[in-house]
């Protein structure tokens, strides 16, 4: 087995430092800084399940994270961090941002509302 083989709260970070790739990162608190977006794009995903979509500053969240960790890290890491109640919110995203291969997550549904605000973009 190997050590990546599934995240968890031991190697998340270790994981993370892996796959970091900003050029423009000078120091570790920028590193960290990054990291912090998963606690935000959490915390956004939650304001949703009480009604408010902020899906600008989400769409923001993401791309970060999927520019510094790469799409098969990024996304390794935002399911672990994200709870899988989330996770149709989630994927939808991933699917407008085209950062989702088609044959993952296939049993996870799409959440309509968020499709239908996405598709005025």
């Amino acid at each position: 087995m190997q050590l990546f083989d599934e995240l968890n709260n031991d190697n998340f970070v270790l994981f993370a430092s892996r796959h970091y790739n900003n050029n423009q990162c000078t120091d570790i608190e920028e590193f960290y800084e990054d990291l912090q977006r998963f606690k935000y794009l959490k915390r956004l995903l939650s304001r949703y399940d009480q009604g408010d979509l902020q899906e600008r500053l989400i769409l923001n969240h993401l791309i970060i994270i999927y520019n510094v960790f790469g799409i098969q890290a990024a996304n390794k890491m935002v399911f672990y961090k994200i709870d899988q109640k989330q996770w149709p919110q989630l994927k939808t995203f991933l699917v407008f941002l085209n950062y989702l291969p088609e044959d993952e997550y296939i049993d996870v549904p799409l959440d309509p509302k968020i499709v239908e605000v996405l598709r005025k973009i």
